[in-house]
């Protein structure tokens, strides 16, 4: 469920979030965006084009 959200939030937002961000636009606790980012980046579903932001994989 987070994933799909936060992966969601993500491509809507059409530029790199910061986690925080995600967070707020999400409506979910950072500490479980970190984690699903973790996830998604293994996956590589999301890249980070500089640190901190995360942007979804084209």
């Amino acid at each position: 469920m987070s994933e799909e959200l936060v992966f969601k939030v993500l491509k809507e937002a059409g530029r790199p979030l910061k986690s925080t961000e995600i967070a707020e636009l999400a409506g979910i606790d950072k500490k479980e965006v970190d984690k699903v980012i973790k996830k998604l980046k293994k996956e590589g579903k999301i890249i980070s084009p500089k640190r901190c932001y995360y942007a979804p994989a084209e």
